[in-house]
């Protein structure tokens, strides 16, 4: 049997895609299950971009594109990036994949060497591709911690004990997943004031959710003037206008465009082309669709969150943007003789029917601060509602 790459055997996952599949098993044997796993708006795209993309494909749109990406959609996203971070690009900054993910991955490779034990330091919790895509790289992959005493955020002074000759990149989300935390303008300005003591450092900042901001305005930490070269800003069309399985991402580096551009043309070639005028669409055309999924998913999180802080045994921030709380779940496994967050998430779906994530699905588990879950409100408020009133019936009757 021929070997298999180290690489490969020890490439992670993303475990909401697991536990869906964990769902849609016990869902095929009858059981009634509410799903809050995934991290997907619930609503269907909206119909202009829909409409967009029927024109593409009836008006001949079928071929290879740029490996970049038309110009349309290049101008079209810098245009977005500028009005909404106050930046400065151009077309030719922009490279367009299918989806934001591979921008991960190309922003790893192309600031770190395999083999030089260089570092790249993420969000932890954070979205599980961030480790894995690191581990995989071959560059070493360093957490910092975000602490529910910080409203989710990390402690700058963290951040600089971890900084060193061999960091190459610093990874940050905001919105987050999965907490839903927010970097304020003033934090990333404390941020900023370290990363100015190193200038040899790389950002990628992953603002897929800058538009699902709900307590203050999306700040960009490439709008700062000393960051602006050094920082590569990835977004995309998935959450804000429900286009996940459109695949449409984009990246923004006025340096590292020509490289992106590379690493596309040896990966997928290039977006799908009928996606790439969707996006055209997407974002220039009439936003009232958009504009009403975000007014929904405020309306959602304060309902889950009054909803979540009402049940024996549990604490839930009010997180300040996308889709998605962090409860703390500590005092629950107490009560029911749960070990951790991860029996708990099991019990709580095989016996009340309700799917969450553990903290464990999203890194390794930070030290002191407790076991938490993931719910994902991107739900109706009717199965909110009835997913919350599961996990309190659920912890009212396994109480000891």
């Amino acid at each position: 049997m021929p070997v298999i790459s180290q690489r490969s055997s020890q490439l992670g996952t993303e475990n909401a895609f697991v536990v869906l599949a964990e769902v849609g098993e016990l869902q095929r044997l009858g059981k009634n299950i509410l799903s809050f796993c995934i991290g997907m708006p619930d609503f269907p795209t909206p119909q202009n971009i829909q409409d967009a993309g029927v024109t593409a494909i009836q008006s001949g749109k079928h071929g290879y594109t740029p490996s970049a990406g038309i110009l349309e959609l290049r101008a079209a996203a810098a245009n977005f990036l500028n009005q909404t971070r106050g930046l400065k690009y151009d077309a030719d900054d922009v490279v367009v994949a299918a989806g934001a993910k591979p921008f991960i991955m190309y922003s790893i490779l192309a600031t770190t060497d395999y083999g030089e034990e260089h570092e790249v330091i993420y969000p932890n919790p954070g979205f599980p591709i961030y480790e894995s895509q690191i581990k995989a790289s071959g560059a070493v992959p360093v957490p910092l911690h975000l602490r529910e005493s910080r409203g989710f955020n990390f402690d700058p002074a963290d951040l600089e004990s971890k900084l060193n000759d061999k960091t190459r990149l610093l990874i940050l989300n905001s919105p987050q997943n999965p907490t839903g935390g927010i970097v304020s303008k003033a934090e990333l300005a404390s941020i900023v004031e370290i990363l100015d003591q190193y200038p040899n450092v790389w950002v990628f900042s992953d603002e897929i959710y800058s538009q699902l901001c709900f307590e203050e305005s999306f700040s960009s930490i490439a709008s700062f003037p000393s960051m602006t070269e050094r920082t590569i800003v990835g977004d995309g069309c998935s959450k804000t206008w429900a286009m996940t399985g459109w695949r449409l991402g984009f990246a923004a580096s006025k340096i590292l465009s020509p490289i992106f551009t590379k690493w596309v043309t040896n990966t997928e070639s290039c977006a799908s082309h009928i996606t790439q005028w969707a996006g055209v669409e997407a974002l220039t055309g009439d936003q009232e669709g958009a504009d009403m999924m975000r007014s929904k998913f405020l309306e959602r999180r304060d309902l889950i969150v009054g909803l979540l802080n009402k049940v024996p045994g549990i604490n839930c921030l009010n997180p300040g943007g996308a889709f998605y709380v962090w409860p703390n779940v500590t005092e629950a496994c107490d009560m029911i003789g749960a070990k951790d967050s991860e029996e708990f998430r099991q019990r709580l779906l095989h016996e009340s029917g309700v799917a969450v994530l553990a903290d464990i699905h999203f890194g390794r588990r930070v030290p002191d601060d407790g076991q938490h879950v993931r719910f994902s409100y991107a739900a109706s408020n009717e199965d909110i509602i009835e997913g919350v009133a599961r996990m309190d019936a659920f912890i009212r009757q396994n109480t000891r």
